[in-house]
């Protein structure tokens, strides 16, 4: 096998379509993998589609069509041999022609293609020509032909096998790409080709015990007569093991034991060691033919479904242990995706590391994430939850959706199967419940919805394809029951999404729930100062301006914030005030939810907070901003899933403390507990001797005052008695200093009074600075010392400024 990649050469121009003058006829360097638009912008044709009022001057671009050019010259193919033009990608509608020759048409970003070009191929320089025509305009025409089905939002994203989220979503622009989004390239092959290769790695019930179990599938050339062929595989260091497949056979199983195996673990459990499988298929003669090469990782997973006394238990369990999840959600990191780099997933994966998560789930309405992701994921020991890509809408089952929805399917599978860090595969995203609560069934009547996708097709290819882990229905769901019996959102059952705390209450109300699973829940706010300002003008940063409204997708979300703040604090009039005040409220209501959640293990198992990131800079749920900075919510998070937590959580409306120790080993601490007014002066103080097994829970009621301080080996829990606006706080509670330091700077806080949630909002002093910790609680007489790191050059005191050290008191 011969691999040319055909990433040089193309152009790219206007098809078609409302195209403006400026744009239409002119031809401009395109880069592949890319898209249209980081070509327009490249070219200075466009502007930056993620500033200012940018996105809605862009609408045009939704009607476009499009055309890559470019030529390949390649030595004609001998008598035995094939030549394929691959695609591992195209965005979305399009029509690849070769030599003025039509190959073939797509309708989906989600699967490659491949096309015998051997005839085409001459030796001179040849034509290539991909046009892509507008998804919108398809979509429309397939919602035409197949019934209108309902869906979250108003272009038909379920009509077309287009990444959901291309067509804006309540976090996201509607920027609707095209182009060559993955590589492309000449495959030049004889005899035969390895069309499949699934590695499924997994563990023995002994813990020791690796099994791999190697499928192979093949593509013979057609030239000539079939022969026998050879599949070897080797695994790490161990001899290979060999497998003969017969003229008539295409496909077949290699299985491999290995005897003490290092096992793979998620992170916090154990290490990530992973071992090289090298795939080598000859013909009968010992010629090779082709190789496949992947990293798997030993370590069985499944998902534990009892009954009990609660309802139905949802547990993952990797290598015999339940595994607490302490997850988030995962959208795409850019919405122009062609961006993203290996260094790009490996530093936002790293922040959810760095937030003591053990597992991201792939959402829906999004991508197959690139092996680039997952690679990183299976390095750093992060579960993956995999969605498939149905999210927020009702799917028509007939043709030609169900076939592209199955192959792209089969095709990910195959794709995915060898990663240790793909835990679990998930149906899709609200479609269970959104046919239920929703409205939808009055407006369905007897069409299809994508009930069979989640109950009999997904499941019937995992079966195929990928036995060896676990499958859920959807997100949320109630496994094994009907859901016009037991609701798919039941608290009791399988997995639950909590958004009425968002949408129409306080975070208190995750107090009125203990699910067995929480896989969405989270709260607004905006993206960190320098992301936003960065985005917006200066007369832009206010609530009501169109551009800040534009970069605010939900709906009534600016509603949601100022009624959400009016229950803990005032809502400040000023833009700086508030943005602070709003990004507080997140991180609060982060902890509220985390804490809730993990204090009820084992009935609850799961927690996965929408979201970790975002596409572009927007006000949402995320707690990384779209520029990759970490809002205050990131690091009340950290706090919130450290493997030993204590907080204070609410038991039939009465707060407790609960002591939490997600490690091996048992917690044994003497924890303080200081009883003080809102000032906080001190006038009691008790402890309690803590013994908590590995991986336990413990709950302790506690005596109440104004304010109730416990401190247990450098972990430190604040209850109050009031809300913000109630407490008399005292405004010149703290005194800091600021000064050079190594790598950044230092500044130490010191407090005169009880003062709240102290951070250092140090973006707004240097665009690259990053302060090591936030949301600082202080008693009269403490100190804390933030370190910043940065590469500016500044005045020490610019930290110092008001709006740089902020408290609660500011909000």
């Amino acid at each position: 096998m011969i691999r040319t990649d055909l990433h040089e050469g193309w152009t790219l121009r206007a098809d078609g379509g409302p195209v403006p003058a400026g744009i239409a006829g002119v031809a401009v360097p395109a880069v592949v993998p890319g898209t249209v638009h980081t070509d327009l912008l490249a070219a200075g044709l466009i502007p930056d589609p993620y500033d200012g009022m940018n996105e809605a001057e862009l609408v045009w671009a939704h009607r476009a069509s499009w055309r890559y050019d470019t030529t390949v010259t390649a030595t004609p193919a001998a008598a035995d041999e094939r030549i394929d033009l691959v695609f591992d990608g195209l965005d979305t509608v399009a029509a690849v022609e070769m030599d003025n020759t039509l190959l073939g048409r797509t309708a989906n970003m989600h699967r490659g293609y491949r096309f015998d070009v051997r005839r085409l191929i001459t030796g001179a320089a040849v034509p290539l020509t991909v046009r892509f025509s507008s998804a919108l305009s398809y979509a429309e025409q397939m919602q035409r032909q197949l019934g209108e089905r309902p869906r979250a939002y108003g272009h038909p994203f379920n009509a077309v096998r287009k990444m959901a989220c291309s067509f804006g979503w309540d976090w996201g622009p509607d920027l609707q790409t095209a182009g060559i989004w993955r590589p492309v390239r000449l495959e030049r092959w004889r005899v035969a080709r390895l069309a499949e290769v699934r590695p499924l790695a997994t563990l023995d019930d002994d813990g020791r015990t690796g099994r791999l179990a190697v499928h192979v599938s093949v593509e013979r050339s057609g030239f000539g007569a079939a022969g026998e062929l050879l599949v070897s595989v080797t695994v790490g260091d161990r001899p290979a093991v060999a497998l003969r497949l017969a003229a008539d056979a295409d496909e077949g199983v290699v299985e491999v034991a290995v005897p003490d195996a290092a096992v793979w673990w998620p992170a916090g459990y154990g290490a990530q060691p992973l071992s090289t499988v090298t795939v080598e298929l000859h013909d009968g003669d010992g010629a090779a033919l082709d190789a496949y090469t992947k990293k798997v990782g030993f370590r069985s997973v499944r998902l534990d479904e009892t009954p009990d006394a609660d309802g139905t238990r949802f547990a993952l369990v990797v290598n015999g242990r339940p595994v607490f999840v302490k997850g988030l959600n995962w959208i795409p990191e850019d919405h122009l995706l062609t961006r993203l780099t290996r260094a790009d997933y490996a530093a936002a994966v790293d922040r959810a590391v760095e937030a003591n998560a053990n597992l991201l789930r792939i959402w829906g309405g999004g991508i197959y994430e690139a092996d680039d992701f997952y690679d990183v994921c299976d390095e750093r020991g992060i579960l993956v939850w995999q969605d498939f890509l149905l999210a927020c809408a009702a799917y028509a089952e007939e043709e030609p959706l169900r076939t592209e929805i199955l192959a792209e399917a089969r095709d990910n599978i195959v794709r995915l199967s060898s990663h240790a860090s793909l835990a679990i595969w998930n149906g899709g995203n609200e479609n269970i419940w959104g046919h239920e609560d929703w409205n939808w069934k009055s407006r369905l009547g007897d069409a299809t919805w994508g009930a069979r996708y989640y109950y009999e097709d997904f499941p019937a290819l995992l079966a195929e394809l990928d036995p060896t882990r676990p499958y859920h229905p959807g997100s949320p769901s109630s496994p094994g029951f009907d859901p016009e019996v037991v609701h798919p959102n039941d608290a009791a059952h399988g997995t639950r999404h909590e958004w009425d705390a968002w949408n129409r209450e306080d975070y208190t109300w995750h107090d009125r729930n203990v699910p067995r699973f929480c896989s969405e829940f989270g709260w607004q706010a905006p993206p960190t100062w320098s992301t936003l300002t960065a985005a917006l003008s200066d007369g832009d940063l206010h609530q009501g301006s169109p551009a800040f409204l534009l970069h605010q997708k939900a709906d009534d979300g600016n509603g949601k914030l100022n009624r959400g703040l009016a229950h803990h604090v005032r809502v400040p009039e000023d833009f700086a005030d508030w943005h602070w005040a709003t990004q507080l409220n997140q991180a609060r209501a982060t902890t509220y939810a985390v804490q809730h959640l993990r204090s009820h293990a084992p009935r609850t198992m799961g927690s996965i907070l929408w979201q970790l990131n975002d596409c572009w800079p927007v006000t949402s749920w995320a707690v990384v901003d779209g520029s990759g900075r970490r809002k205050p919510a990131w690091y009340a998070l950290r706090r919130a899933y450290a493997p030993r937590l204590l907080g204070f959580v609410q038991r039939d409306g009465v707060p407790v403390l609960a002591v939490v120790n997600d490690t091996d080993t048992p917690w044994l601490a003497s924890v303080r507990l200081r009883h003080a007014d809102f000032a906080g002066v001190v006038h009691a103080e008790e402890r309690i001797d803590i013994s908590v097994p590995p991986r336990s829970v413990q709950v302790a009621s506690v005596t109440l005052s104004d304010l109730v301080v416990a401190d247990a080996d450098g972990l430190r829990a604040t209850h109050l008695s009031a809300e913000d606006f109630a407490i008399p706080y005292d405004p010149n509670a703290l005194s800091a200093t600021a000064s050079a330091a190594e790598g950044g700077y230092s500044v130490t806080v010191t407090a005169s009074s009880f003062a709240h949630d102290i951070a250092l909002l140090a973006d707004r002093v240097a665009p690259d600075a990053v302060v090591d910790d936030l949301l600082i609680d202080l008693l009269p007489g403490e100190s804390h010392t933030f370190t910043v790191t940065t590469t500016a050059d500044v005045d020490p005191k610019r930290f110092l400024d008001p709006e740089v050290l902020r408290t609660c008191l500011t909000a």
